[in-house]
């Protein structure tokens, strides 16, 4: 893929201890060494822990998804996210699905340009699965000792005034008016009914 536009994205925890400048000049400088036309500037000034509260980032993500750039360049992985490797990936996945690669400046085994760039991405998809299975296991695992230890797991079961459902059935309303009336659903009366 031929690169021309890039995005720059910079990220700092707190303004006013913290200078994006120092990472945009290097970012710049490197963009300009490789020929590339910088579109766009990014910049956070918050914690990276969340996607949803940066501005930003929001707005480069959806810039990327009308692909008015070719690639985003960051400083380093920390700076773009901490969201964790999970969520890392996804959104880097995410600028690929777009047809937008990425590059960390001080981190070329995070970048999706070049020869390994393929490579990388499938280790980082690799890499995202094992922490969605650990997550997985390690959530069964603690429900089956909340189990064994003789606490309820999951929503608290629906209870249903049998007679009263028995009684208004016998008036001639519908299970749907029924559940309604009683705070559950349909199916469920048509289940307790059938007891």
């Amino acid at each position: 893929m031929s690169i021309e536009n890039a995005a720059l994205y910079a990220r700092v925890s707190d303004g006013r201890q913290q200078d994006h400048e120092n990472q945009l000049i290097q970012l710049r400088e490197y963009c300009q060494r490789q020929g590339w036309n910088i579109v766009h500037e990014y910049i956070d000034q918050t914690s990276g822990k969340r996607s949803d509260n940066r501005r930003e980032f929001q707005a480069l993500m959806s810039d990327a998804s009308r692909r008015q750039f070719d690639v985003v360049v960051v400083w380093a992985l920390d700076r773009f996210t901490r969201e964790g490797v999970m969520k890392t990936f996804d959104h880097i996945k995410q600028l690929k699905a777009y047809g937008v690669e990425f590059e960390s400046y001080t981190e070329q085994h995070f970048r999706t340009t070049g020869p390994a760039g393929e490579l990388m991405i499938a280790i980082a998809a690799w890499i995202a699965e094992q922490e969605r299975l650990r997550i997985s296991e390690r959530t069964k695992a603690g429900m089956e000792r909340a189990r064994r230890a003789g606490t309820h797991v999951g929503r608290p079961p629906v209870v249903v005034d049998r007679v009263k459902a028995q009684d208004l059935y016998k008036q001639g309303l519908p299970m749907r008016a029924i559940g309604k009336r009683l705070g559950v659903s349909a199916m469920k009366i048509s289940r307790v009914l059938a007891e």
